[in-house]
């Protein structure tokens, strides 16, 4: 098997929970975000995503160490999930139904694949 497959499952699905982050206004959950109004709160979340995946387009074609990446990379996968166990009850958390939690499960579950079977 190609040892990238698991490896861009996992980045797939970050990608995927992001934009469901949209739908389900995951900013309501985070401290700072959530005190914003909801319109000043989708704008600020909607475009910090902007650097975060520049960042992460950048390293993915021009890290001098790409296996340190993806392991740091696999270890936030995992990390992601449990933070979204750890706000399961948040009131406003609205990643309910089985879509979200396929997602945000398979993030996690692909993080660990990768650095089990890498």
């Amino acid at each position: 098997m190609n040892d990238n497959i698991i490896f861009l499952t996992g980045l797939s699905l970050i990608f995927l929970h992001e934009m469901d982050a949209i739908r389900c206004k995951e900013w309501r959950i985070f401290p700072g975000l959530s005190m914003l109004d909801d319109k000043i709160g989708y704008i600020v979340f909607l475009f910090a995503h902007i650097p975060i995946f520049f960042w992460l387009f950048w390293q993915l074609t021009n890290s001098s160490d790409i296996d340190t990446f993806r392991i740091g990379f696999d270890i936030f996968l995992i990390a992601h999930l449990g933070l979204h166990l750890l706000f399961l009850k948040h009131k406003n958390n609205e990643f309910k139904d089985w879509i979200s939690w396929t997602i945000i499960a398979g993030t996690g579950i692909s993080g660990l694949l990768d650095l089990i079977l890498k």
